[in-house]
């Protein structure tokens, strides 16, 4: 429509990068002349001119955008032209609010009125358009005798971009109304940063224009009201350092004590002196990587060579335990905290050490809490996991809807796998993370019936049958045997095709690519 062709490429991305969000495997937007321009300015002419030769065939067919309903199974039609900001959250990133009544919603659920950080930048809204834009506002700042009433942060999207906006003067503009400019990296957004805060278990409130704000992933403070809104949003907020202002009606007072009003935000898509860099960090690789010798330190507590992980057999899903019934929303962030935890993604033993942390526990309603049925005890879910692969018990994980949402990172699903996890049943799955767990060679399944869910008890010996047939379509049986000598049974859904039930047979798909190449 109309409103796509109005956006930029980068604008677009934006969108797209979204999209995971919702569990969607995959976003598009049709080749347009956006596309061409960032082409052209990114150094790709070449490829532009392939892409405009071919553009009719990059796009959706005429019959479908003249009747989108007749071919797609949902149609939602957005009017740019009456769309509002809208501020999301918090602690998920599908909890929308417009700007108009984000205020009332601040007051009515409680959430801390002061906004005491405001962050931009990071991977998904830290293109130049998007850096142009939210420095707009900070010119309008210093013009009007303003300045960030909120600590105010600016992450690059790359060494190209912060080089670029240096040189154009957005960094000086930022810097000018008290921001700070911090490296390119994901920072703040997966917890990355010097927090500054006098307490850091208290209840507050953030900004930023990064893709997710799950609990504790800015800053481990299940606390912290983490809200994500666009960069423009996100500053003009920050200047105000209060959670109700609405820049489209409200004003601030000035250092002269004077009501000004922000105008709104301008800026360009691409930058009319062209992208620029002096070292774009990039290092080559081997020419011949066959040739290099790893070596791993073994007392090294951040790296650890990898055991291949052995092939499920029908023998170890019988009499398996729960490991964790998570409740409610369990993403990827849930499941493998990042920020301190990062150091430690080449070791994997010691990242399995912050699985589940963050995952609610369906029967006492606290986060890294668990019932180990064989020592009756309470345990973190790490402790309890290791206790049954240490004791040759077999474990499974139960989850809710969109089970994986989130970051796609691998560990969610290998840190479960090392700790002896050999299935995970859920009511759906986010599709990115289900994948991962079948390249891991755990058995990613889905309730045919939701409400089976709830049939699961705390002290359950479950059963999982009909592995040895094992085949595209054909469903596996889940048997509860419950403590007071009752049983439940209940078919689950796989979706595995041929390919990862080969994965599943060798252990992993890594193993099955060792197999392959004979290494």
């Amino acid at each position: 429509g109309e409103g796509a062709r109005s956006l930029s490429c980068t604008g677009k991305g934006t969108i797209c990068n979204m999209g995971a969000e919702i569990g969607a495997t995959t976003s598009t937007f049709g080749y347009d002349p956006s596309m061409d321009r960032y082409l052209r300015a990114t150094g790709r002419a070449a490829i532009a001119d392939m892409a405009n030769a071919i553009a009719e065939h990059l796009t959706g067919d005429p019959e479908c955008y003249a009747n989108p309903s007749s071919y797609f199974d949902q149609v939602i039609e957005i009017d740019l032209s009456t769309l509002e900001p809208h501020v999301n959250g918090p602690y998920t990133p599908d909890l929308a609010w417009p700007i108009s009544e984000f205020a009332a919603a601040v007051k009515e659920h409680g959430y801390p009125q002061k906004l005491e950080v405001g962050l931009i930048g990071s991977c998904t809204n830290s293109s130049y358009e998007d850096l142009d834009r939210a420095a707009s506002l900070a010119r309008q700042a210093v013009d009007k005798k303003l300045k960030v009433k909120a600590e105010f942060t600016v992450t690059p999207g790359s060494e190209q971009i912060r080089y670029t906006v240096e040189r154009d003067g957005q960094l000086d503009a930022f810097e000018k109304i008290g921001g700070v400019v911090l490296a390119n990296a994901c920072g703040p957004c997966i917890g990355q940063w010097a927090r500054h805060t006098d307490d850091p278990n208290r209840a507050n409130s953030i900004i930023t224009s990064f893709n997710r704000n799950f609990s504790k992933r800015n800053d481990g403070n299940p606390q912290t009201r983490a809200f994500v809104a666009s960069p423009e949003l996100v500053t003009a907020l920050a200047i105000a350092g209060d959670l109700t202002f609405n820049p489209l009606t409200d004003t601030l007072t000035n250092e002269e004590g004077k009501a000004v009003k922000l105008d709104p935000p301008t800026g360009v898509e691409l930058p009319p002196k062209g992208f620029d860099v002096e070292d774009a960090g990039f290092e080559a690789p081997a020419s011949d990587g066959g040739r290099i010798d790893v070596k791993v330190d073994p007392n090294s507590d951040r790296l650890q060579l990898l055991t291949p992980f052995t092939p499920i057999t029908q023998d170890q899903l019988k009499g398996m335990r729960i490991l964790i019934k998570a409740k409610g929303k369990c993403t990827t962030d849930h499941i493998s905290m990042a920020g301190p935890w990062l150091k430690y993604r080449g070791h994997l033993e010691n990242i399995s050490n912050n699985c589940f942390i963050g995952a609610i526990n369906y029967f006492n309603d606290e986060a890294n809490k668990v019932l180990n049925i064989d020592t009756n005890s309470y345990m973190s879910v790490p402790d309890s996991g290791r206790h049954y692969k240490a004791n040759g018990i077999s474990t499974v994980v139960f989850g809710e809807e969109n089970y994986g949402e989130g970051s796609s990172r691998e560990h969610a699903a290998m840190e479960p796998r090392f700790l002896g996890v050999k299935a995970v049943i859920v009511k759906s799955f986010a599709r990115i993370h289900q994948t991962n767990l079948k390249k891991q060679g755990m058995l990613a399944l889905t309730f045919i019936n939701p409400d089976d869910y709830e049939k699961v008890r705390q002290d359950d010996l479950i059963d999982i049958l009909g592995f040895d047939e094992f085949e595209p379509g054909k469903n596996l049986t889940v048997v509860l045997h419950h403590s007071d000598g009752t049983e439940d049974r209940f078919e689950v859904e796989q979706t595995y095709n041929q390919a990862q039930i080969a994965w599943v047979k060798a252990g992993s798909a890594l193993n099955k690519i060792r197999k392959d190449l004979g290494v």
